[in-house]
């Protein structure tokens, strides 16, 4: 039986254009996934879903096929990357989910607000 990806799915549409969060932070928000569920779910992604914008929690494209491809559509939004090559968290982080997908989710905001606030900082 495939997996359901349809939740992380979700989540990433709700990442707004010029802005990043990890496979970790996607997964916080998903009940039961890990962010290895979430990259896999990256791999498979429908067209249109901004695979692009779900990176790894140094800042860096995961190591993959499409990581130059990924890291060009990002630079077209406008995110910032440090020297090192890696995406500059202070500028481009995901502020968390929109109160649009909390609602639609049925998710307890509170308990949203202390996920994200849990973010580590870079």
């Amino acid at each position: 039986m495939a997996a359901d990806y349809t939740p992380i799915y979700a989540l990433v549409r709700d990442v707004p254009k010029g802005a990043v969060a990890s496979y970790g932070m996607i997964a916080s928000l998903v009940p039961g996934a890990g962010p290895r569920q979430v990259a896999r779910a990256m791999r498979m992604a429908p067209k249109g879903l901004p695979w692009f914008r779900i990176i790894t929690s140094s800042g860096a494209m995961a190591d993959h096929s499409g990581a130059e491809e990924q890291r060009r559509r990002l630079k077209k939004e406008g995110v910032p990357f440090k020297k090192t090559g890696a995406v500059d968290w202070a500028q481009c982080r995901w502020a968390g989910p929109s109160p649009a997908w909390i609602a639609k989710t049925g998710a307890d905001p509170l308990e949203i607000m202390e996920i994200v606030a849990g973010w580590a900082r870079k």
